[in-house]
């Protein structure tokens, strides 16, 4: 079992049409994160609120590409996306537990996106 909390990235690579992430890890793990996943449950204050009830639903994203990677200390990744959302601070051990955790997330994602009338467009 992958331990997310020590997690170090040895590649970090976005695909040409920049709508997938994909981080490969020392221990030999590697995922692909659709941008629009990461997007949507971007680590930031404007989508996770300062608690799980308070965590924003975002759809209409499907199109979203990544615009930027930028290095935040030895930790971690800024993000940003084509929409203009930026705030976002990928740990390494947040996308090792998002890439890991991907179809579960997906699933939950489009279950809310039901749940409350939304569209993934």
């Amino acid at each position: 079992m992958a331990d997310h909390k020590t997690a170090w990235p040895k590649e970090l690579r976005v695909s040409p049409d920049r709508k997938t992430l994909t981080v490969s890890f020392t221990d030999g793990r590697s995922y692909a994160i659709e941008a629009e996943l990461l997007r949507v449950r971007s680590p930031s204050a404007e989508v996770q609120g300062h608690s799980k009830a308070q965590r924003v639903t975002v759809g209409g994203k499907s199109d979203v590409t990544i615009s930027k990677v930028l290095p935040v200390g030895n930790y971690a990744v800024r993000l940003s996306f084509d929409d203009g959302h930026d705030t976002g601070i990928f740990t390494w051990a947040f996308l090792s537990e998002l890439g890991a955790e991907k179809d579960a997330r997906w699933a939950e994602y489009i279950a809310e996106l039901a749940d409350k009338g939304m569209s993934r467009t």
